[in-house]
């Protein structure tokens, strides 16, 4: 999961220094999304991509790490958890059959679950009590 998070930060470094690339990403989402993701989207999404285009890259990477030294783990797991969430609620997917064949669907949701409750009691795990 940790290098799954690694390879989507990277992906994502651009966004950093363009905002735009984000930006152009909610209008490709918006082209026939429901209602509701619609809604999310100019509201929530579009007015905060100046923020959303540097967090989401630092997030990801910062979970990959965390994931791979085994630091945090069920804090990182938890907030990946809510980041996935939001990503599939802005892609409009979260509701549709796409999301059950996507493997950034239930099964990435299912491991960060399971890494949120019980991450901390992994062989490698680094103990930060």
């Amino acid at each position: 999961v940790g290098v799954f998070f690694l390879s989507m930060g990277l992906n994502k470094v651009a966004w950093l220094a363009d905002s735009s690339i984000l930006m152009h990403k909610f209008d490709i989402f918006l082209t026939g999304a429901p209602p509701g993701t619609q809604w999310y989207i100019d509201t929530i999404a579009k007015p905060g991509v100046p923020v959303f285009a540097r967090v989401v890259p630092i997030a990801e990477l910062s979970t990959a790490a965390a994931l791979i030294l085994g630091f945090w783990v069920r804090l990182a797991a938890a907030l990946a958890l809510v980041m996935v969430l939001n990503f599939h609620v802005a892609t409009g997917e979260l509701f549709t059959r796409e999301f059950l064949l996507d493997g950034a669907g239930l099964p990435l949701l299912g491991a960060l679950l399971a890494l949120a409750i019980a991450g901390g009691k992994l062989p490698w795990t680094v103990s930060t009590q």
